[in-house]
């Protein structure tokens, strides 16, 4: 606008010389219509070219930028806020590319300590088992007093190896959902019994009492049993793993509105930081590392929980503090 504008002045102002110049006698309207003719279409023309040229370079940047990878994109109009329009969609897709390097650099380094934490769980137990069979076959084969000890540490350990990889099998069925739940009707706190008695010997060795904070007639839910067995067996070993010496694990079952069960496995174990709760469900991580090192568990029970009870569309929480114990909960559909 403003260069049509200048040139209908330019011009304006030339046919006044010429007129000075010459006895060229020249009508008034002429030097209103001719200049201003001369600007309407140079504003067109200039309109037009400009347009184009916009147009072409902003649809390059765009597709450079991945916001506009069609061909037939909306064109650009020269009245529209084009600067501040490009300038908010290359801040979107900066603040967009900024967030994607984060969660690759998030992911690298899981990678990494994912990596880590697998070789060692795995060249711990192989180790073991080397030593022993370099044992027996140095001579011990032959000894009756301890080929078959050897022999059965060596099966401990080729055990531990087995449990990590089934757990790591697990992991990967629940992460591309190459699993489907088998939801059934059945009885949580009797569910909660068979966990108990199958776990009372491990209890046992550190004195830890398993008990209901009261006595519950039977709850029944809709669930997958075997998965939800797992829940229980996972959290409550985790329960007697950091647990103290003749303590206690508590299961507490809660009735809420919408026809949910709240269970809630209570220690009153060591506790955890709360700096730790946002990692307590990842693969391998370990609250204190050189003390769990030596704990049995793959490390990866806490991560199959998380896995089971999203698959069912409920949440697990964790409370704790350290010196008190800590609190697991999860909800379920109540049948």
């Amino acid at each position: 606008m403003v260069g049509s504008l200048a040139l209908s002045f330019l011009i304006l102002i030339g046919l006044l010389i010429i007129s000075s110049l010459s006895d060229i006698r020249i009508n008034i309207w002429f030097y209103i219509i001719f200049p201003s003719l001369i600007g309407l279409a140079s504003f067109v023309l200039f309109s037009f070219l400009i347009e184009r040229f916009i147009n072409q370079k902003i649809k390059g940047i765009y597709k450079t930028i991945s916001f506009s990878k069609s061909p037939n994109s909306t064109p650009v109009k020269l009245n529209e806020d084009l600067l501040g329009t490009f300038t908010k969609d290359t801040k979107e897709w900066a603040e967009l590319k900024r967030q994607e390097i984060e969660e690759l650099e998030k992911q690298a380094v899981f990678r990494r300590e994912f990596l880590g934490n697998l070789a060692h769980e795995l060249k711990t137990p192989i180790f073991s088992i080397q030593g022993y069979i370099l044992t027996l076959l140095e001579g011990g084969l032959e000894d009756d007093s301890v080929n078959r000890i050897f022999l059965n540490k060596a099966l401990t350990g080729v055990e531990r190896i087995t449990s990590v990889l089934d757990d790591l099998d697990d992991i990967s069925r629940f992460e591309f959902d190459r699993f489907k739940l088998k939801e059934v009707r059945f009885d949580i706190v009797g569910l909660t019994k068979e966990v108990f008695d199958t776990l009372e010997s491990k209890a046992k060795k550190k004195k830890i009492k398993l008990t209901f904070d009261r006595t519950y007639d039977p709850i029944f839910v809709n669930a997958d049993k075997g998965k939800i067995g797992q829940v229980l067996i996972n959290l409550i070993l985790n329960s007697i793993a950091y647990g103290n010496d003749e303590g206690s694990t508590i299961v507490r079952l809660t009735k809420q509105e919408r026809k949910k069960i709240f269970i809630e496995i209570i220690d009153d174990g060591l506790g955890i930081e709360k700096e730790h709760f946002s990692r307590l469900f990842e693969r391998f991580y370990r609250v204190e590392k050189s003390r769990a090192r030596n704990l049995a568990g793959s490390g990866l029970g806490l991560s199959i929980v998380k896995h089971i009870i999203e698959a069912h569309n409920q949440e697990i929480k964790v409370q704790s503090t350290v010196g008190e114990g800590s609190i697991f909960s999860f909800t379920l559909d109540l049948a």
